[in-house]
C-alpha cells in the first residue's frame, strides 16, 4: 500500500493599491515580524520587496509593492512600473483599499481597469483599517467595489489590530497549488542587508521629518563591514541624499540633533537584525533633482 504524503503548496502573492492604504503593515502582520518599513506618510515603499512565510506544508511569498499613483518624476515612474509588473508574475493578486476613504478614488478605478485585463487568476479585495469605521460605511464600501469588479472575495481586516489577518492567510492558502519550497525556512525577506539597512535609515527619516522632506531623500550604503570576531562591531557608512539645501538643514537639525536621533533610532533596529553592535555613520548631501537622474536612480538601486 502506497503511503500518502502531505502535499506542499507554494505561490507568489502580490499586494497592490494606492499609497498609504497599509500594504506593508498587512504583510508585516501576515509574516509575524517587521520585514517592510512603514510610516503614516504615503509612498513609503519604493521598490518591490518579497516577504516569505514558510510552514511545514506551504510557503507564501508576498510581494510588497510601491503605491500606485500618478508619477511626477522618474523615481515615481519606476515605482508604478515596479508595482504593475507583478500582475502577470504571481499566482494571487490582492488589492488593498482604505476603509476610511470617503469615496472611490480615480487611482482605485485605474487599478481595477488594469485588473480586468488579468485572466484565470484569483483577485481579492482587502479593505484595511476597518477598526476606524462604522459597520454601515464598511458595507457601503463593499457594495461599491462589488459593482466595479467581480473579486473572488472581499475581506475586511484591521492589520494594525491583527483582526482578520489569519482569515486572510487561510483564504490565500486555499488558492495555492502544489509547488516547491523556493526559499529556506529561516528566510522572511528576500533582500540584502545593505538594502535592509538603507530602508531602515529611510524609515527613520520618514518618521522624524515633515511631509516635504522624506520623498526627496535617497540612501546610499557606501560601506558595510561585518566584524571578524563574534563580539565585534559592524561598521556602516551611508550617504543621505536630499534635493535642497534647506532639506539638508532640516535632516541635520539644530546642532545636529535631528540627524543624531535618526542615526540612534536606525542603529538600534539594525543591531536587532544583524545581531552585533553597530557603528553607524551618516552624511547628508544635496543632489539637485536626483529623482529624475537615471544615473543616480541606478546607483541607488532603482533599475
Amino acid at each position: 500500500m502506497t503511503e500518502n504524503k502531505n502535499i506542499f503548496k507554494s505561490g507568489f502573492i502580490t499586494v497592490i493599491g494606492k499609497p498609504n492604504v497599509g500594504k506593508s503593515t498587512i504583510i508585516n502582520s501576515l509574516v509575524g515580524e517587521k520585514v517592510a518599513i512603514t510610516s503614516p506618510k504615503p509612498q513609503t515603499t519604493r521598490s518591490n520587496l518579497r516577504a516569505v512565510i514558510t510552514e511545514p506544508d506551504y510557503q507564501m511569498i508576498f510581494i510588497d509593492t510601491p503605491g500606485i499613483h500618478t508619477p511626477k518624476n522618474k523615481l515615481g515612474e519606476f515605482m508604478v512600473t515596479a508595482a504593475s509588473s507583478t500582475f502577470n508574475e504571481v499566482d494571487v493578486i490582492i488589492m488593498v483599499c482604505d476603509a476610511t476613504d470617503r469615496s472611490l478614488s480615480k487611482t482605485d478605478e485605474k487599478i481595477i481597469e488594469k485588473l480586468k485585463e488579468i485572466k484565470n487568476k484569483p483577485v481579492f479585495l482587502v479593505i484595511n483599517k476597518t477598526d476606524a469605521v462604522k459597520k454601515e460605511l464598511l458595507l457601503n464600501k463593499i457594495a461599491e467595489y462589488s459593482e466595479l469588479y467581480n473579486f473572488k472575495e472581499i475581506i475586511p481586516i484591521s492589520a494594525l489590530k491583527r483582526e482578520g489577518v489569519e482569515l486572510l492567510r487561510d483564504i490565500i492558502l486555499g488558492c495555492l497549488k502544489e509547488g516547491p519550497q523556493y526559499f529556506p525556512a529561516n528566510i522572511t525577506a528576500d533582500t540584502t542587508m545593505r538594502t535592509i539597512v538603507s530602508e531602515i535609515i529611510r524609515e527613520k527619516i520618514l518618521l522624524n521629518t515633515n511631509d516635504e522632506v522624506p520623498h526627496g531623500t535617497g540612501i546610499e550604503i557606501i560601506q558595510y563591514k561585518e566584524p571578524k570576531k563574534a563580539d565585534g562591531v559592524t561598521t556602516i557608512e551611508a550617504n543621505i541624499y536630499c534635493e535642497k539645501a534647506t532639506h539638508k538643514g532640516i535632516i541635520i537639525g539644530k546642532n545636529g540633533e535631528k540627524l543624531k536621533k535618526i542615526g540612534t533610532s536606525a542603529r538600534r533596529d539594525i543591531e536587532r537584525i544583524c545581531g552585533s553592535q553597530v557603528n553607524l555613520k551618516l552624511w547628508v548631501k544635496v543632489k539637485d533633482d536626483w529623482r529624475n537622474s537615471p544615473g543616480m536612480l541606478k546607483e541607488l538601486g532603482f533599475q
